[in-house]
Formats: C-alpha cells, structure tokens, sequence
C-alpha cells in the first residue's frame, strides 16, 4: 500500500512534510557543529592576553544557571545556561520613598546553553565569554545563587571578577534559617528574619551565623560563612554591582518555554540543536550565526 505523504503548502507549492523535517535537522545540525567548532577554536588557547590597547573600561556581568527538559528514554536532564551582559545604571524613582536612586541594570544580554555536565558546559561559557570581551574587561561581576558549580566556574574563568551571591535566594535561605531556629514559632522566626534580613544587606554576616551555631544548626550556619565574601550587598550596591540574577533566570524561563512545555519530549541531538537555536534567537544573533554557518 502506497503510504501518503503530509503536504504543507509553502510558496503555493506542496512540500513534504517529510523534506521540511530533514531540512530542519540538516541545517540544525549545521549550525550546532559551527558553534562547537568556535568554541573549539577558542579552547585552544584557554589564557586571552589582550593586544595592546584592546582593554576597555566597559563593566561587564556574568551570570550561570540550571533548568530541566525532558529527553526521551533519560527522562529530566538539566541543561546549564551562562548569558554576558553590560551594566549599566540609570536613575529611577524608588517606589517606597520617591526619592531618585540609582538601579542597576544588564542590557544586551547574549546567551548559551548546553545539555551536559560542568565540563561540557564550561567550553561554551568560555566562548562567549571571549566573544563578549570579558577578559579584557577592567570590571566583570558573576552573580548567581549558591550552587557550588558555578562558583567553581567563576573561580576558574573570572578569577579576578566581583562574586555575587542573587540577593533573592540569599533572602530566601534566610527564611529557611528562621524557619529552622524556631520551628514551632512563626511569629518568632519571621521577627528574627526580619531583623537579619538588615545585617545580610548590610553585610554584617556574623550577626547571623553566630545564633545558628548556638542552636546547632551548622549546616545552615556554614551556608552564609562560605558566602560571608559574596554577601556584601550594600557595598557591591554602592559600587553598582548588580545583586541579582534575573538576567539568566529569566534567561532559564524563555529556555523552558521553547524545550520544556507540556508533553514535550526531545531526542538528545534535537535537544542539542535547539538549545543553539534558542540561544541565538534570545541573543538576537540568529541571523549573524545563519550566514556565519552558511559561509
């Protein structure tokens, strides 16, 4: 029995579904093997010393995270994702008071993201990073939440960068610590978290750790100790550091919205694809890295 073919009509012309497919995978598969083999290029000499005159004064931010997609016949993997960005600081009227302050801002953000482990990812990261200038940049911040990884990252690739520990979930382990000191007290821990919610901003770490240790909770405790450094907020806010990482948390959720809608199941080289595809488009890049892979 001769098996019909899906037809969509492009162009007053009837394509096979079956061609459109195997363009898209084909081209797909071009574009991904072209990023790699930049990052490849670029992996050959980890260390970038900049020409002469090639540093500029340009403050730049990073800024790492993690986000799931499903891939068929693994089930959940993470995928890891890294966005460059430039700060800027513009004044804006604060909510609360009215007064004009200054806010910190990343604009011209450009994206990557790989499914893979540490290793996998960093190579990517490192591109972008020498596509964006960071090494010849005279301010680079990371900011991210606690996750070990992506401090041992930075650590490696920015090590003279300004570290940054997201003001958002630092609040937010806050609020796990009070929970835990007053496990039977609600109004006693949100009253203790509120008044160490001041000393975290203000970087008074000590004020915090000290009544974790005396109740036993060290686990908690050891959190804020290893990230006294990263938790300087005031301080990074007054020399325009930005606190949070929205930039590539909202970066994971544009991610998520194209790879990891309801019933949607990828294939490991699909997946991979499309994570290039979905870094370019969010970067605004896809037409520069369509004719760069042509070419």
């Amino acid at each position: 029995m001769t098996r019909r073919l899906k037809c969509l009509r492009i162009a007053r012309c009837a394509v096979p579904a079956q061609a459109i497919w195997d363009e898209t995978q084909r081209h797909g598969e071009r574009l991904k093997q072209h990023v790699q083999h930049q990052q490849a290029q670029v992996a050959v000499e980890r260390v970038v010393l900049p020409p002469a005159g090639a540093d500029h004064d340009r403050p730049l931010g990073v800024s790492l995270d993690g986000g799931k997609m499903h891939i068929r016949g693994e089930g959940w993997k993470e995928f890891k994702a890294g966005t460059v960005y430039d700060v800027v600081v513009t004044p804006e009227r604060d909510r609360e008071t009215g007064e004009w302050v200054d806010q910190v801002h990343g604009v011209n953000l450009t994206y990557r993201a790989v499914l893979g482990t540490v290793d996998e990812f960093a190579p990517a990261l490192w591109a972008l990073a020498v596509e964006r200038q960071v090494p010849q940049a005279a301010e680079v911040s990371v900011t991210a939440d606690g996750a070990d990884w992506i401090w041992n990252l930075a650590d490696d690739y920015f090590p003279d960068s300004v570290q940054i520990v997201d003001w958002y979930h630092a609040t937010e382990y806050l609020a796990h610590a009070a929970e835990a000191l007053y496990p039977h007290d609600a109004e006693a821990a949100q009253r203790w978290q509120q008044a160490r919610r001041d000393d975290l901003y203000l970087g008074q770490i000590h004020k915090i750790i000290e009544p974790l240790e005396r109740a036993g909770l060290t686990a908690q405790a050891e959190y804020f100790r290893k990230h006294t450094r990263r938790m300087q907020y005031q301080e990074f806010h007054e020399q325009d550091y930005p606190i949070g990482s929205g930039t590539v948390e909202s970066g994971i959720k544009r991610f998520k919205h194209r790879l990891s809608g309801p019933g949607m199941r990828w294939s490991r080289p699909a997946a991979e694809r499309m994570l290039v595809l979905r870094a370019a488009i969010m970067s605004g890049t896809f037409d520069e890295l369509w004719a760069l892979a042509r070419n």
